[in-house]
């Protein structure tokens, strides 16, 4: 049993949990890496999608965007700035507390920063959309797309993997 009354045996899908012999700083340095590479891919979109938003205004068609256009643009930038703070937060607060033997509180934290980056991750790709399907068209084609997006990425990203870590058939 580990600290929380819990067994330590994986289920299936499920990582966190300790392997037979591994110590739980041991786990704590697999979930750590597992999650420094998965920041790795995360942070890598949202720094390319920042740039592009960073470009923007410098454009001459930029100038043609009305003034709700505008105004989502800003979100845009500002939830590209806030995915890009959260998903190197954990790398920032690796560094502050290496070797101070804190690692199992940044996972826990980092986990936490992470799931917020996604979540502000999913927002601003679906502003963005919103922003670019509401300069190419009107009406009912900007709604259905952008609902689209914003569903697409609650599921895939929230629904559907809550939904499995509640089940518990065999992979």
């Amino acid at each position: 049993m580990n600290r929380t009354g819990e067994t330590d045996a994986a289920r299936p899908g499920e990582t966190d949990a300790a392997r037979p012999g591994e110590t739980e700083a041991e786990r704590d340095d697999r979930n750590l890496i597992e999650l420094l590479q998965e920041l790795r891919v995360a942070g890598l979109g949202v720094q390319v999608l920042f740039g592009f938003l960073l470009s923007i205004p410098f454009t001459t068609k930029f100038a043609s965007l009305n003034q709700a256009q505008h105004g989502l643009y800003v979100l845009t930038l500002v939830l590209a700035a806030i995915s890009t703070a959260l998903l190197l937060a954990p790398v920032a607060y690796h560094r502050l507390v290496f070797r101070r033997h804190q690692k199992g509180q940044l996972v826990k934290d980092a986990n936490i920063l992470a799931i917020l980056g996604l979540a502000a991750v999913g927002l601003d790709v679906s502003a963005a959309v919103l922003l670019v399907v509401s300069y190419v068209d009107h009406g009912a084609t900007v709604v259905l797309v952008t609902l689209f997006v914003v569903c697409l990425f609650a599921v895939l990203w929230f629904v559907l993997p809550l939904a499995r870590s509640r089940t518990r058939f065999p992979s």
